[in-house]
C-alpha cells in the first residue's frame, strides 16, 4: 500500500509558517545542476519515491506561479512539476500548473487519499498545507512526517502540531547547509 508522506519546512522552534503565513526561513534551495551535496541527494531521493503530490488551496496559491517556471531548481523542479497533483479546495474549480498537467481539484481529500493509497504507484507527498495535514492526521491517513528543520528560530508563527501526537523517529540527519532532516512515522494505537 502506498504511504502518505507529509513534508514540512520548520524552524527549530517548531513553526511551519510565520505569523503572516510566510516561509522566509526556508533554506537549502535552489538545487543547481552542479550541487552534489548530501542534502540535494536526500531531497532527490524523496522526490523519486513519490509520484503524486497533494496540496491545500493556500499552498497551491502560493506556489502555482513559481514552480512551473522554476528552471533554477534543475532536475528537482522538473520532477516536481511532472508529478500528478491534487489540490484540496472547496472553492476552486480548476488548478492549472503552467505548461504542465493541471492539478485535479478534490473536495474530499480524505476520500481521495484513501482511494490513491489503494492504487498501484509510488508514495503520495503532502507538501506543506498545515490545515490539510492536520485534517488528514485526524483521519488517520498520514504515515510519515518529514520535518526539514532550518537553522533559525522565529518565536511566533504557526506550529506544525497543535494536538498531542505520538511519533516514532526513523531518521535524523544533519546537512552542511544547516538543515536537519527528522523523519517520523505516526504511531498507531495498538
Amino acid at each position: 500500500m502506498r504511504k502518505l508522506v507529509v513534508q514540512q519546512w520548520v524552524t527549530v522552534d517548531n513553526f511551519a509558517a510565520e505569523e503572516d503565513g510566510g516561509l522566509s526561513f526556508v533554506s537549502g534551495e535552489p538545487f543547481s545542476e552542479t550541487d552534489t551535496s548530501a542534502f540535494k541527494a536526500n531531497m532527490m531521493g524523496m522526490i523519486d519515491s513519490v509520484d503524486t503530490m497533494i496540496l491545500g488551496a493556500n499552498t497551491y496559491a502560493q506556489t502555482k506561479d513559481y514552480w512551473p517556471h522554476a528552471e533554477e531548481q534543475g532536475e528537482y523542479g522538473k520532477k516536481l512539476n511532472n508529478l500528478g497533483k491534487f489540490v484540496a479546495s472547496s472553492t476552486l474549480d480548476d488548478a492549472p500548473w503552467g505548461e504542465f498537467d493541471a492539478a485535479t481539484v478534490t473536495r474530499d481529500p480524505a476520500a481521495t487519499i484513501r482511494e490513491l493509497k489503494e492504487q498501484d504507484g509510488k508514495d503520495i507527498w503532502l507538501w506543506g498545507s498545515l490545515t490539510l495535514m492536520r485534517s488528514l492526521l485526524d483521519a488517520g491517513l498520514v504515515d510519515e512526517v518529514r520535518m526539514l528543520v532550518c537553522p533559525v528560530a522565529r518565536g511566533k508563527g504557526r506550529p506544525v502540531f497543535e494536538d498531542p501526537r505520538d511519533l516514532k523517529l526513523v531518521e535524523a540527519n544533519g546537512f552542511d547547509n544547516g538543515v536537519a532532516l527528522l523523519r517520523y512515522e505516526i504511531a498507531r494505537p495498538s
